[in-house]
Formats: structure tokens, sequence, C-alpha cells
């Protein structure tokens, strides 16, 4: 008896509303396409054809925007995915010699080889939604985002950079916190980000943050909350400590979402919960408001 099931892709689901037409892969047959072809949906389990996952923006059909990369990132903020690369800083390695069983050194080689860059940030230049801006993204990818002197010194690069050619800053954060092989040198970045933060202010441009997954420890106690807008994505964790560490401390139970970007919003932390299909025309919104009271105010 002749087989009636079709191994052929159901046609249209959950991407038809960002491009008719295009495939919904159902399940995969094993050993018959390359392991990068496929990403698995942390919320269900489906598998899903990666073309069709970058035509979406990474956002899965439950509605997870899962992480991205700099350069990734940069391409959806920027007009027609166009920028221009800004070259951060290079830095002292290793000052403080640091092993934790594996030198710091060997770790950052790895990092470096496995993002094909120096560190976690990535600085661009372009126009977001007809405006000109400084975008500097943080990768979680890279260590964790962890913020260090390399990514302190970026911080400080794209703040100038923003100043020199009289335009805003934007700064997409993710970051577990404070890079531990670094010990102090790390933490003093979060002095020396805010300081960048005032120079913004004082020459009146517009710093505004987008908070992605996960944004905690000293990121969220510094720049990330700095901002005159904040801007998040849907379910981003965003916080200081963990909500283990919390509960612990106050002997209490949370409540549902703590700490996601939508309680933020709920409670005033966050300004706007954003999807990322819609975040580079809101942030275009946003920055050519800001900049049109900078003008008037002039």
């Amino acid at each position: 008896m002749p087989d009636n099931k079709s191994t052929e892709p159901k046609r249209g689901g959950w991407l038809s509303r960002f491009a008719p037409g295009v495939r919904k892969i159902v399940s995969r047959r094993s050993n018959d396409t390359p392991d990068n072809l496929w990403v698995k949906d942390p919320d269900s389990g489906d598998m899903l054809y990666r073309p069709d996952l970058e035509t979406a923006l990474w956002v899965t059909p439950s509605g997870r925007h899962m992480r991205i990369n700099a350069e990734t990132r940069l391409r959806f903020t920027f007009d027609d995915g166009r920028y221009e690369a800004i070259a951060t800083p290079d830095v002292p390695e290793d000052p403080l010699k640091f092993s934790d069983g594996k030198s710091y050194k060997d770790r950052l080689s790895a990092a470096r080889k496995a993002a094909g860059r120096k560190d976690t940030m990535m600085i661009g230049a372009g126009e977001i939604a007809g405006t000109p801006a400084v975008a500097i993204v943080q990768d979680f990818s890279f260590m964790g985002g962890s913020l260090g002197t390399a990514a302190g010194e970026a911080f400080i690069a794209a703040a100038h950079a923003a100043i020199e050619r009289g335009v805003p800053l934007v700064c997409f954060t993710a970051a577990g916190g404070a890079r531990m092989q670094e010990g102090a040198l790390s933490l003093m970045q979060m002095a020396r980000s805010t300081l960048a933060v005032q120079e913004l202010k004082d020459a009146q441009l517009p710093y505004v943050v987008v908070l992605t997954d996960p944004t905690t420890g000293g990121v969220t106690a510094s720049y990330a909350m700095l901002g005159d807008v904040h801007l998040a994505e849907p379910g981003a964790l965003i916080g200081f400590a963990g909500a283990r560490v919390i509960e612990s401390t106050i002997r209490e139970k949370l409540p549902p979402g703590f700490q996601r970007a939508e309680y933020l919003q709920e409670k005033g932390m966050v300004d706007r919960v954003v999807s990322r299909p819609e975040m580079a025309a809101v942030l275009g919104g946003v920055l050519s408001m800001l900049m049109d009271g900078r003008r008037r105010a002039a």
C-alpha cells in the first residue's frame, strides 16, 4: 500500500505574517541536512528551519526573542542593514595574570576565535529610520557579555563618537555582570561608563538604552539604567542580583514574571516593551523626537 504521508514541508503558518509563502518545517528527518540548518525552539521543542527563523529576525513561533550576535543586531537596527563600523580601543590583556584552572589569556583567545572580534562590544554608525545615530551592541555570546576594561573603553569610544558627530547614542545591553578575571578593574568600568553618559548629557545628545536578554549585574547598575528612554525586548531578563539570591535574602517568594521586561514596564523601570520587528521603527521615532527637542531648545 502506498505511503500517503507527504515528506514535503507544510506552507504558511507562523511566518506568514513576516513573509508570505515561506516554509514552516514541522519535523526533521535524521541525516538529511546539516545540523546548522535547524534550530530548536526553546519553548516548544520544535525544530525550526534556520532561514525561516532568520527571516523572522530570530523570533520563534512562541514569541521567544532569541539571542543574536552583535553583527546581526546592527544589521537589524540600521536602515537597509548598512552601517559604518567604528573600531574599539585596544586595552592591556590579562592585567592581573588571572587563572581559574585556565588562564584568562586562553579564555580570551578562545572567545575571540569563536566570535571573530576582540571583545563583547561592537560599535556602528548609520541611520535608524532616517535619523543618524551611533549604536553600541553588547554580545552575550562573548564571555556572557561580561563587563571588563575592553567593554568600558568601547562604551566611552562610542559616546565620544556620538558627541563628535552630534548624534544620539543607542546602547543594546546584554550581560551577566562584571568580568571576574579583571577584578576591581572591571568594577571601575561602571563609574567610567557613567561619566561617559554624563558627557552625552552635557552635549545635550540623547542616550537611549535597549535592554535585551539578559541584562544583569553591574551593567544594570550603571549605563543600562541611565538612558533618557529605556526600551526592552519581550521577555528579557533584567535585574541586578538573581531571583534565587533575592528570595534567600528577603525570605519571600517573588511574584510571577519578576525581573522580566513586562513586569518592569508595569513598575515604571522600562518605558516600553518593543518586539524586534518593530524595534528599528520605534527607535527611529524616539531618536527623531529627542533630536527635534534638542534643536528647538538650542
